[in-house]
């Protein structure tokens, strides 16, 4: 039911997508204006993508879905009543585009974080495939219809029938039975919420690379869809319905490659993987910046779609399994904001290099920026591969206070007795445990050593409020307990360490 709800949820982006790419062509404006219906799109993702994935990690799904559709729907509405009246603009056509991918912003965090949700991690590649082949499917069926719809009816019935869709979508999302959980601990504010994201993020070296090669790839090949309505235009026939089909293709390749990705995965590793991706991705980007003939056109679209949902495959897959489920929907709406802040910046960058010089030199270019800025990061930053064990781990149960503070900062302190000859060795796990504590979402962390015993060492960390020093016990994973485990070992004494926490009187902000 879910899948359903997301393939048509995708069919509409792309009805919208078709629809006013088309549209702004027909205005004869520059191509800059065209590419920028990709940006006004994919925009909103990048500006909104945080904190709708962190609403999306503490609010209800089911009804937060729901009114994404709602959304989506009342936008298309007024679309298509400015085009029946006769009063869409240029302007008004990005603005309402916007809009519209403000939708995209709030949804795509929740259906990200849904599929864990529902599958085991051992079929969470298979299911993330099949996620593609929605994507897919109705980058097909989407520019089919639009593109009959445009031919036949025009671009207001596109727009109304995508208002009927989503409606149709809400009512659908309606009858999924998921039961929210209340945490006990409340729900989470939003602003600590987003905070928390980013601190995962920027302590996970793993999450770090998948946003940096998502990025460049995306900057490079959506030239090759902000720029298409253009090539189509210089091909035989070169209306909607040529449009519509060149673009089909890319869907139909997608689609045909996404049987062969479980074994792509078995021959190569992500990097060599996503290199190939890449390649083929830049070659199909040159065959269609200077080919003439339609039918080739079409064959170097496939061969793009097969690249595009090989790559981006690979790198959801890689981020999906660097999440733990308490931050999933911050982290994947974060990885949807590289994708869609690169597509928007590339759709204007590729847009105005056309304007400046011509639409085949400026598709040559992205292809080739792709390929080398992808060489470039494996190089310097070559994927160390998944090492942290992040099954949720109750193997520390949270402290119990009689009367807990109702307000101020926690500061714990853990005071260990090491070897002084192991000083060394130990400072270097600690920078483990304070990426692991940071990433759980402490305000601040130290070591400090005494400087009078050379083997006492205090571990500091502070906390924004009791209770959200209670929920890092929940976030603990099986990694974070190796890394205590490592910690106890260097500690001499056979009792454990002291641990006392403190109500701050008074805070510096910092999160060091």
């Amino acid at each position: 039911m879910l899948w359903s709800c997301w393939l048509i949820a995708n069919i509409c982006m792309w009805m919208n997508d078709v629809s006013g790419a088309w549209m702004m062509t027909s205005m004869n404006v520059t191509p800059v204006w065209v590419a920028l219906v990709q940006s006004a799109s994919t925009l909103p993702v990048f500006l909104l993508g945080l904190p709708c994935g962190a609403l999306a990690d503490i609010l209800d799904r089911r009804r937060f879905l729901i009114f994404t559709q709602i959304w989506v729907a009342v936008v298309a509405s007024s679309l298509s009543a400015l085009v029946f009246w006769g009063h869409l603009s240029p302007l008004s056509l990005l603005i309402l585009t916007f809009f519209n991918g403000i939708g995209l912003a709030m949804r795509w965090p929740v259906f990200s974080s849904v599929v864990p949700e529902l599958l085991p991690k051992s079929q969470l590649p298979s299911g993330l495939a099949l996620n593609a082949v929605s994507m897919n499917t109705s980058r097909i069926v989407g520019p089919l219809v639009a593109g009959t719809l445009i031919a036949y009816a025009g671009s207001a019935y596109v727009y109304l029938l995508n208002a009927v869709l989503s409606v149709g979508a809400a009512i659908l999302m309606s009858r999924w039975k998921r039961v929210q959980e209340p945490n006990p601990l409340g729900r989470e504010r939003l602003w600590s919420a987003m905070r928390i994201g980013v601190q995962f993020i920027g302590q996970s070296d793993h999450f770090k690379g998948v946003l940096m090669r998502i990025a460049v790839f995306f900057l490079s090949s959506t030239a090759l869809i902000a720029l298409l309505p253009l090539v189509a235009k210089q091909l035989e026939g070169g209306d909607a319905r040529t449009f519509t089909y060149v673009l089909a293709c890319m869907g139909l390749g997608a689609i045909s490659a996404a049987a062969f990705i479980p074994r792509f995965r078995r021959l190569y590793a992500r990097d060599e993987l996503i290199i190939r991706g890449c390649a083929y991705q830049c070659l199909a980007m040159l065959v269609v910046a200077f080919s003439n003939s339609t039918l080739l056109t079409m064959a170097a679209m496939c061969v793009a779609g097969g690249a595009w949902i090989t790559t981006a495959n690979t790198l959801g897959v890689s981020a999906q399994m660097g999440l733990p489920d308490w931050v999933r929907a911050r982290g994947m709406s974060t990885y949807q904001m590289a994708i869609m802040g690169s597509t928007a910046l590339g759709a204007a960058l590729w847009g105005q290099v056309a304007t400046l010089t011509s639409v085949p030199l400026s598709l040559a270019l992205a292809a080739f920026t792709g390929l080398i800025g992808t060489f470039l990061i494996n190089h310097f930053n070559p994927d160390p591969g998944l090492q942290d064990d992040l099954t949720p781990s109750h193997a520390l149960l949270p402290p119990v206070s009689e009367k807990p503070p109702e307000t101020g900062h926690i500061m714990m302190t853990i005071e260990y007795l090491i070897d002084p000859k192991q000083a060394e060795p130990f400072k270097e796990l600690m920078q483990e445990s304070r990426k692991s504590r940071l990433r759980h979402g402490a305000l601040h962390w130290e070591l400090v050593h005494d400087m009078t015993r050379a083997g006492r060492f205090v571990e500091m960390v502070e906390d924004e409020s009791w209770i959200e020093h209670l929920r890092r016990f929940d976030r603990m994973t099986e990694a974070d307990i190796a890394i205590r485990d490592r910690k106890m070992a260097f500690h001499l004494p056979d009792t454990p360490p002291v641990v006392n926490r403190y109500v701050m009187q008074s805070t510096v902000h910092s999160q060091h």
